[in-house]
């Protein structure tokens, strides 16, 4: 089965005046579709920089990201934006709903983007998977974090993404509404078959995905299957 996310040699760095900040470093592997996998390790060491390469929200200095079938480097950024609205869905700590809009019209924005047809009915459907169809005209003040994340859960899914980057989903949840919003996640993912890559400083969560790859200063130290 050929990877749906293949990294090799991959490296990032940041000029700061004179000097260079090396934040990774020959990170090599590859993620099999369907699969689950979490990246760990300490503050600073590199993780949600990774994730955000594997993404490609950025780019890497050196080596080469492959995304479903797709080398990640050359692309424009146009190219790169249409790359992530077709097959990727993402969920980040702190929710990144448009304050503007209702519950309902944050999960609808992807499939607009698209110029998917029935969004509506669709987006009415996810929201009730996630427990929230009754807040779909809800803004995101009204919203609790809880409440937040289970939107933005509803509309990472919206575009049946064939990937998933979650970057410490239940990081700003206390550990009951985090339990909620895992198990939902989970399941939302199986359902779909979507291929799970998450951030994660909790080794709990950690340990519901099938793979545990640590970085540490800003290299891969350990890739362990469970």
């Amino acid at each position: 089965m050929s990877a749906i996310l293949n990294l090799k040699n991959v490296g990032k760095s940041y000029k700061s005046g004179n000097s260079t900040l090396s934040v990774l470093q020959d990170i090599n592997f590859e993620v099999h579709p369907g699969s689950t996998l979490s990246i760990v390790g300490p503050s600073g060491s590199g993780k949600t920089t990774l994730l955000g390469l594997c993404a490609g929200l950025d780019r890497a200095s050196t080596g080469q990201v492959t995304l479903h079938g797709t080398q990640l480097n050359g692309l424009s950024e146009d190219a790169l934006a249409a790359l992530r609205n077709q097959y990727i869905g993402f969920i980040f700590q702190n929710f990144q709903l448009l304050p503007t809009l209702t519950a309902l019209e944050n999960v609808m924005v992807p499939m607009e983007l698209r110029g998917e047809k029935n969004i509506k009915a669709r987006s009415i459907e996810l929201l009730d998977k996630v427990g929230l169809a009754d807040r779909s005209h809800h803004y995101p003040t009204q919203l609790s974090g809880g409440e937040q994340q289970r939107v933005s859960l509803a509309r990472a899914f919206s575009n049946r993404p064939s990937i998933l980057f979650a970057d410490e989903p239940t990081g700003n949840l206390d550990a009951e509404t985090s339990e909620k919003v895992v198990k939902l996640l989970f399941e939302l993912n199986r359902e779909a078959g979507t291929t799970l890559v998450l951030v994660t400083h909790d080794p709990e969560l950690a340990a519901k995905t099938q793979r545990i790859i640590s970085i540490k200063g800003g290299k891969l130290v350990s890739d362990v299957l469970q």
